[in-house]
């Protein structure tokens, strides 16, 4: 259920936009989990989950953000999805307040030119990374969050950091996830009480 508006121009909350990974992410995962805790939050939708296209997953996160209201986003992005999300950001995308970035895969397993993921990213994220991630490996994860400018968050030997690997409710995720909320929450609380007596409502 979305979250609940005050008025029909009241800015919505901090929303989570979930980016999956390749084959999506099943009921198991914890992205899902994550998922049906927060209220308001929605994942992207390709039209095949078993193929990797980069342009077309950046698109569906671009076409989600226009489709949907929030005041600010915190995106939650796994292994491909975290490509997906740093191509979003690189072609110019916007919308996005912060990030939780989860074993990321490496792209030249989908023979992609590394200039497509590898930029700067526009807002804090935070990156998790595993010690024996057959996806990518430690060295690579910690070069890609070094460009991203992400923080490093170790997990020790946590495989791909999916159901396989013994993650699916995952309360960390969830905390690391309420600590980029929070900062965004703080951002916007000054702006919005500001806007009210224009706007006629209160917040």
């Amino acid at each position: 259920m979305p979250p609940r508006t005050l008025a029909p121009d009241a800015p919505l909350g901090v929303r989570l936009l979930i980016v999956p990974g390749l084959h999506g992410s099943g009921p198991d995962h914890w992205q899902s989990w994550l998922e049906r805790a927060q209220p308001g939050a929605v994942r992207i939708t390709v039209e095949d989950w078993g193929h990797a296209d980069l342009d077309r997953w950046a698109s569906a996160i671009d076409e989600l953000l226009q489709r949907e209201r929030a005041a600010a986003w915190v995106a939650v992005a796994h292994s491909f999805g975290c490509l997906a999300l740093a191509h979003h950001a690189a072609r110019g995308g916007r919308g996005i307040g912060g990030a939780l970035l989860v074993a990321p895969a490496n792209p030249d397993r989908f023979s992609l030119d590394e200039r497509q993921v590898a930029q700067a990213l526009p807002f804090p994220s935070t990156l998790v990374v595993s010690a024996n991630d057959p996806w990518m490996s430690h060295a690579d994860a910690l070069y890609f969050g070094h460009r991203w400018g992400s923080a490093i968050v170790e997990a020790g030997e946590a495989g791909h950091i999916n159901p396989a690997a013994g993650y699916g409710p995952w309360p960390a995720a969830r905390q690391w996830v309420g600590q980029h909320a929070t900062r965004l929450a703080a951002t916007l609380r000054p702006r919005a009480e500001a806007a009210a007596p224009a706007l006629g409502f209160a917040v």
